[in-house]
């Protein structure tokens, strides 16, 4: 794809996504998440090969019927009540379609399915949007309806999801599936604490956007597709190793670093609501998924690949991807724990 193209599709991308976060109408909101989906079929299909036509397929067909149930929930809603308004009440069917195309949208158990398949299709880059950029548009319209989604569904699909980023991401090979299970995870914290306090929920998703675009720089820097890949980060930078290992720990939410953050103050926020087995489950689901972080981590920074090679090492050609990029949002998904007061705020 030439230069120009993409740079047209990506403002294309961003377009969409900021017509629906500063969009007061359903049909407004509509189109900007269509015109999201449209622009990032063709970066997910670039590479001409069966898996990520496939992968285009998947993410265009679950999309195209998640915009489809958003749109129906709304023209519903102002048959009802004469209103477009997003911030106006909706009505009680309406507020369930709602809820669970946005849950689809996302990639929310149990409507998860098409986000590791559609990322594993894609490439690294492609992986790093939809993980990241992709989730604003969905949230945006979460936060802006807040107040007329189904409470019991969000608080059932965020254990669901932290269950099954957990138990997921367990058996997983390749650093992308990985990080999609990882995504689902994350978003499912989000999706608990959503109807309860939204600053939170901001605050979580932009600590998550950072997270992620830190390992994800890591991984596309490092060109590690695979675990087994991540053995030989090494060998390239030692910096980069120790920014990933640092990186792959914070999300997991271990305390020093900055993703403990949104686990702590959503954990406090739950028992102070006494959801005291809710918050149990999902404690104990995330540490099923600090132990593929930490296999990540044991495999990129404690063990050294068997090879034979006499160099320490590996020749420096000049990168072809920059690193300046990653030391904004290394150092924040790492040191801003001692900030979380003035976070709050």
């Amino acid at each position: 794809m030439s230069p120009t193209i993409y740079m047209i599709i990506l403002s294309t991308l961003a377009t969409g996504t900021i017509i629906t976060m500063t969009s007061y109408h359903w049909l407004m909101a509509w189109v900007g998440l269509e015109l999201n989906t449209l622009a990032i079929i063709p970066i997910i299909s670039t590479m001409h090969h069966p898996r990520s036509t496939e992968a285009a397929t998947k993410y265009f067909l679950t999309q195209a019927a998640a915009s489809a149930l958003i749109l129906f929930s709304s023209m519903t809603n102002a048959w009802n009540t004469g209103s477009w308004d997003i911030t106006q009440p909706l009505t009680s069917p309406s507020h369930i379609l709602l809820t669970m195309a946005l849950a689809m949208k996302l990639g929310l158990a149990p409507l998860h399915f098409w986000l590791p398949e559609v990322i594993q299709g894609s490439t690294m880059t492609t992986a790093f949007i939809i993980t990241t950029w992709q989730k604003i548009a969905p949230m945006s319209l979460i936060f802006l309806t807040m107040n007329n989604l189904s409470t019991s569904v969000l608080l059932l699909m965020g254990l669901l999801s932290s269950l099954v980023g957990g138990w997921g991401g367990l058996n997983q090979t390749q650093t992308r599936k990985i990080m999609a299970y990882s995504s689902i995870a994350h978003l499912g914290w989000m999706a608990t604490i959503s109807s309860i306090m939204t600053n939170i929920l901001i605050m979580n998703l932009l600590i998550y956007l950072i997270m992620t675009t830190s390992v994800f720089l890591s991984l596309i820097i490092s060109k590690s597709k695979t675990i087994q890949d991540t053995t030989s980060t090494w060998t390239l930078s030692p910096t980069l190793t120790i920014i990933m290992l640092l990186s792959l720990l914070s999300l997991g939410g271990l305390p020093p670093l900055t993703g403990f953050i949104p686990k702590w103050l959503i954990m406090e926020e739950l028992i102070l609501q006494n959801f005291n087995l809710l918050i149990s489950m999902m404690a104990a689901s995330s540490l099923l998924s600090l132990y593929f972080y930490l296999r990540l981590t044991y495999t990129t920074a404690l063990t050294l690949s068997p090879n034979t090679t006499q160099t320490k090492f590996k020749w420096r050609f000049y990168p072809n991807t920059s690193t300046m990029f990653i030391t904004t949002p290394a150092t924040i998904s790492i040191f801003l724990l001692p900030m979380t007061p003035l976070i709050l705020l």
